[in-house]
């Protein structure tokens, strides 16, 4: 009887060795190599007929199979599965694509099953009067708690079916039975297969659960949604192999303290890799966001209200979007032997960077204040573009004189006191154009920009850029 081939494979990187080890010689990790016991060959390969060679069955494999020049394949029968929600189809390049295994990983109670959910509902009511289904596989939950939420946000339709199981035999049956528009699994870490060791989560199982939906949902031409969970680090958990496995990743992330939560992809074969939806969080389920730019402004941040000191507009790029946020801060004398710096969405050692830079080059001393820098709603400000709109929030609120609402800064800063490009400068301007804003302070551009409607005043050193906008030190 021949032995089962054991390995013992690292659920960070995908080493895998014939000996265990307590750090992985390829990346490093301490703990993360595990047991890993090969599944068994299937019965028709381990029967093998006498005389037979590798040639020989290598030769009837070709006989009965054939390359297809690429230029004869055809695309235009694919058509893609539409969500229902625009900014998840854009994440996903115009849709699901069907045989596609899309993997959706995100931290505990962040809305991946709502998401997904909700998104089942989306597809079994297009699909009502088609005759198509939609098939939602839980092995978190039961059939009436998967109903009690499906109530709730409702995602309730005659074509959407339920199965609550952890076996993975019955999971594939129910896909190979029912052959859906799509199906959801939620989740990876919770199936398990009776055909390999390990406990569920395990990167045994993992692997095993991953491989066979795949080699399903390529057979039937079925989309597959996998669910996947994170760890404490909040990457995926698992194997690294999985992410290689599937067609797409998406993480799905927010702050549990806003309603605010974002989509965009890691790895995406059938499209860009650089989209984000946004979505927000509701009792009701999962609303899309279609033009998220007032999410980070001030509710007084109209064109029309009064200015306030210590606020400044900057706009940052997210992928293929360009977001505005406001930077607000504040300036207080210290009573403490060290001053205090306190900081939301903005980068801390940054902070401490540019009031150096302040007062070496701008000649505005707050090295002895306590300062407080912030952002709106939770927003993040931590790319170097930012950095304009950071110093410039804090001259005002030092000089107690507040910047235009209709004037926004856009530039990083360096040690020598200059103002550097930012990327694709000209689509932050032509959004900042579009939402009212009047006058932007920018580094110098490298070719002539003309957006209607916008004064661009353009500044090679910090120093200009203080007194373009009043706010130069002695």
């Amino acid at each position: 009887m021949a032995k089962t081939s054991v390995q013992y494979l690292c659920s960070e990187c995908g080493w895998s060795g014939p000996k265990w080890v307590g750090r992985c010689p390829e990346c490093g990790q301490w703990g993360t190599v595990e047991e890993f016991h090969e599944a068994r060959p299937a019965a028709r390969s381990r029967t093998a007929e006498p005389g037979r060679t590798s040639r020989t069955k290598a030769s009837d494999a070709v006989a009965s199979s054939a390359a297809t020049a690429i230029t004869d394949v055809a695309t235009d029968s694919v058509e893609r599965v539409a969500t229902g929600f625009q900014e998840f189809d854009r994440v996903l390049g115009g849709g699901i694509v069907p045989g596609s295994v899309v993997l959706i990983a995100g931290e505990p109670g962040i809305g991946k099953s709502t998401l997904l959910l909700e998104t089942a509902g989306n597809i079994a009511r297009s699909y009502r009067n088609a005759n198509g289904t939609v098939l939602y596989i839980s092995g978190e939950e039961s059939q009436a708690q998967v109903r009690l939420r499906a109530t709730r946000i409702n995602a309730v339709e005659p074509n959407l079916l339920l199965a609550a199981t952890t076996d993975l035999a019955t999971a594939l049956g129910l896909i190979e039975r029912y052959k859906p528009t799509l199906a959801i699994v939620d989740s990876a870490q919770t199936i398990i297969s009776q055909d390999v060791d390990g406990i569920s989560g395990g990167s045994t199982q993992v692997r095993e659960v991953a491989s066979a939906l795949i080699d399903t949902a390529k057979t039937l031409d079925v989309p597959v949604l996998l669910v996947g969970h994170v760890t404490k680090d909040g990457s995926i958990a698992g194997p690294r192999t999985l992410e290689h496995l599937v067609d797409v990743v998406c993480q799905f992330e927010g702050d549990s303290a806003t309603a605010l939560r974002l989509l965009r992809a890691v790895k995406n074969r059938f499209g860009p890799t650089d989209e984000v939806g946004c979505f927000d969080m509701s009792g009701e389920g999962i609303e899309e966001v279609s033009d998220p730019s007032g999410l980070f402004l001030s509710s007084n941040g109209d064109a029309g209200s009064t200015p306030v000191e210590g606020t400044c507009v900057t706009f940052t790029l997210d992928g293929h979007r360009s977001l505005p946020i406001e930077v607000q801060a504040l300036v207080t004398d210290s009573v403490l032997p060290t001053p205090r710096r306190a900081v939301n969405g903005v980068d801390n050692s940054r902070i401490a960077m540019l009031t150096a830079v302040l007062y070496r080059h701008g000649k505005l001393n707050l090295l002895g204040n306590d300062l407080y820098v912030s952002t709106i709603a939770g927003g993040i400000a931590k790319e170097p573009g930012c950095d304009l709109s950071i110093v410039a929030a804090l001259a005002s609120a030092a000089k107690h004189t507040p910047i235009a609402r209709t004037t926004c800064a856009i530039g990083e800063i360096s040690l020598t006191g200059q103002v550097r490009p930012v990327p694709r400068l000209e689509y932050r301007l032509r959004e900042a154009a579009r939402l009212g804003f009047t006058t932007a302070v920018t580094p110098v551009l490298r070719k002539r920009v003309s957006v209607a409607g916008l004064n661009i005043i353009q500044v090679d050193s910090l120093r200009d850029a203080l007194e373009s906008l009043g706010l130069a030190g002695r």
